[in-house]
């Protein structure tokens, strides 16, 4: 598309791939404790409190039009039920192997990108992603048969946050990052509260007051997860989703570190060989990027040739 910059798209991804696996690792910490709906409205709640006053500070508008409206408010209800189920699968399963198993995602949205939007994707750049899904399922047969069916939560999360990332690359042009972001905590808040609210007599839709270690702890969670999918927003305004998709493979190594880091958790031999499968097969395609761009760079200041 016009107006691209798929290196500052890459850039901005690589910060969400940083930022989000400690917002996870803080989730796995308080789900055993803390109810599901808490975590998600804390989540939802500090997007909306940061970003809103960010959007008047830089003298933006939370203005859109009645479609644009739209497009983030099925945004908002993709991202709450993304972040719940991920938030589940995360109580049971190792944090690598949750964030493996959802690595899915860029292998969907190569598919969507292509099907959908039109995007150009290459046979190269194809390969590279069934590579790279191949290693997936290798890091996450063993947690199938530790776990059983919650293991497919994160196949969920996939498919869900792939959706989200379509409706917000098509729609990211047409408003502000922070605007995009903030309308939609100020949309999910609300319909978080009123679950809340209802009589379900349901633990993880109940409401409790967190412990004052869990406070803080909550709010690192917030400030991580509205950070993470702030660059996430940002990156699919300067790049196509096809481009993105692998480097999210860059999270999964993230996620082993902090996994090990505060859980003492490690793949085993299986997971970690296909960990690695899938980390070249995202490096083969930012690879493969440069190669293109360096490419058509030449071609567009090469001089035109004599009729």
């Amino acid at each position: 598309m016009n107006g691209d910059r798929p290196f500052l798209g890459i850039l901005m991804m690589l910060g969400f791939c940083v930022l989000i696996p400690f917002g996870d690792a803080i989730a796995k910490m308080l789900g055993a404790s803390v109810p599901l709906i808490l975590l998600v409205i804390v989540r939802f709640g500090f997007q909306a409190l940061l970003l809103t006053p960010m959007v008047w500070l830089t003298r933006g508008t939370l203005r859109m039009s009645p479609y644009v409206l739209k497009m983030t408010a099925l945004r908002s209800a993709l991202q709450i039920m993304g972040i719940s189920l991920m938030f589940l699968s995360l109580r049971a399963l190792p944090l690598a192997d949750a964030i493996a198993i959802a690595f899915v995602m860029p292998f969907i949205m190569l598919l969507l990108g292509h099907f959908v939007l039109g995007e150009e994707v290459g046979m190269r750049r194809f390969s590279a992603c069934v590579v790279g899904f191949v290693g997936t399922l290798m890091v996450i047969q063993p947690s199938f048969s530790e776990v059983g069916w919650i293991a497919t939560l994160p196949l969920l999360v996939a498919l869900i946050f792939s959706l989200f990332m379509l409706v917000t690359r098509h729609i990211a042009k047409e408003a502000d990052p922070l605007a995009l972001q903030a309308v939609g905590g100020l949309m999910g808040l609300p319909i978080l509260l009123l679950i809340l609210a209802l009589p379900l007599g349901i633990a993880d839709f109940s409401m409790q007051v967190p412990a004052r270690d869990e406070v803080w702890l909550l709010a690192a969670m917030g400030v991580f997860g509205t950070a993470a999918h702030l660059m996430m927003t940002w990156s699919l305004r300067f790049a196509p989703s096809a481009t993105l998709a692998p480097m999210q493979y860059l999270e999964i190594p993230m996620a082993t570190i902090l996994g090990w880091v505060f859980f003492r958790d490690l793949p085993d031999g299986l997971a970690a060989a296909g960990i690695a499968l899938t980390i070249g097969a995202g490096l083969f395609i930012i690879w493969r990027e440069q190669v293109n761009s360096r490419v058509a760079n030449t071609v567009s200041a090469a001089p035109p040739m004599d009729p």
